[in-house]
């Protein structure tokens, strides 16, 4: 009889979801607005320990659309996007109708190259168009360079979208991850540190900005006793049902990356005496993650038998566990491969040679000695 399947992230309940849905019905607030939406990004806020809005979405390519949107990007505009990223943060810069611009990623972080960045703004401006935007992500919850991307987007007066789907509890210099970007949003998805089966949430800086997401996410209603529209809007709000479930999960969430970080210690014992194979950490006390996935990155020339990324995913799927290659740069995938550049193609490098591997905070001990068996088994 096959093992049960070992999941790269898969949700993990607390016990309170339930009750908070439960009063959903109680209530009567089967609709995409009730007590639940407004507690939940409360606690957000306060977790966030800023002087920050948040506004619960129905996904986090839904809060990337709106923060465009409210950052004036417009048709023809260009914006910067890292290319080493899931298809969401890119896909709404064509939504609008807007050009990308993808920048490669540096070592360190494996996030958006500060010297690439600066040369795509150099570029794009001498062809007569500065950017209107620069999209940054803190990749499987590291966070990026965040000073150095800060001080080159005041330097061109470019506001930064940060996209903080994958590292909510992450922090740099002990500041919250989802509070650096001029506008920041959040990722609630099913396979996310916490969910809300789906969802995500934009931050915003400012009350108005806030009011401004909740108008558009509402089909941009205007103030009338009939509906009416001056504006084209979108319905991205997110169900009072789904915040019920993010509630409960906020009174875990700590506990989440104290068991996520603890699974990434697993892989750097376990691969403590295999030189070949390195985990993605982080290189300085200042970048705290919430390692959401924990990766590795195998170099074939110095393994025994010339063992790759791909033969140990299939050897971990042989063994019903599932893993994961890296994200497949941007500036690699059909839809975006005749956009403009700029780098060094580490981002593909990484993807050559990078695989993420089980990471749940509910991975029993059971499931690490099925992980620890097939991946020596295979190694020895």
């Amino acid at each position: 009889m096959n093992q049960p399947k070992i999941w790269l992230s898969s949700p993990h309940m607390g016990g309170t979801e339930l009750e908070y849905i439960q009063e959903a019905f109680d209530t009567n607030w089967i609709a995409p607005v009730g007590t639940n939406i407004t507690e939940f990004e409360n606690d957000l806020e306060k977790y966030l320990s800023k002087n920050l809005f948040v506004t619960a979405l129905n996904s986090a390519t839904s809060a990337i659309h709106l923060g465009l949107i409210l950052l004036n990007v417009k048709k023809d505009d260009i914006v910067i996007c890292q290319s080493f990223t899931f298809a969401a943060s890119a896909n709404p810069i064509l939504y609008l109708g807007a050009t990308p611009v993808f920048v490669d990623s540096e070592l360190e972080t494996w996030n958006l190259c500060p010297i690439a960045l600066e040369e795509a703004i150099l570029d794009t401006i001498s062809k007569g168009k500065k950017p209107k935007a620069i999209i940054t992500v803190h990749l499987y919850g590291v966070p990026y360079k965040i000073d150095e991307i800060r001080t080159i987007a005041n330097k061109y007066n470019i506001p930064i979208l940060e996209d903080s789907a994958e590292a909510l509890g992450s922090c740099y210099k002990g500041q919250k991850c989802g509070t650096f970007g001029d506008i920041s949003v959040f990722s609630f998805n099913g396979n996310k540190i916490i969910t809300t089966s789906g969802g995500g949430a934009i931050v915003t800086q400012n009350y108005e900005l806030k009011k401004k997401a909740e108008f558009l996410a509402s089909q941009s209603k205007d103030e009338a006793p009939h509906y009416q529209h001056s504006e084209l809007g979108y319905n991205y709000q997110m169900s009072n049902i789904n915040a019920g479930i993010g509630r409960g999960q906020m009174k875990v969430l700590n506990e989440h990356i104290i068991l996520r970080r603890e699974m990434h210690d697993f892989y750097v014992a376990l691969f403590e005496k295999t030189p070949e194979i390195s985990v993605f950490s982080t290189s300085s006390p200042d970048y705290f993650s919430n390692y959401w996935l924990t990766s590795i990155l195998v170099n074939p020339d110095e393994t025994k038998n010339g063992i790759n990324r791909e033969t140990i995913r299939l050897a971990l799927l042989d063994s019903n566990i599932e893993c994961r290659p890296l994200w497949k740069p941007m500036h690699l995938q059909p839809l975006y491969k005749d956009y403009p550049f700029y780098g060094n193609n580490v981002s593909e490098t990484l993807f050559e040679k990078g695989l993420s591997l089980p990471s749940g905070s509910n991975l029993t001990d059971s499931d690490k000695e099925r992980i620890s068996t097939a991946l020596l088994n295979l190694l020895s």
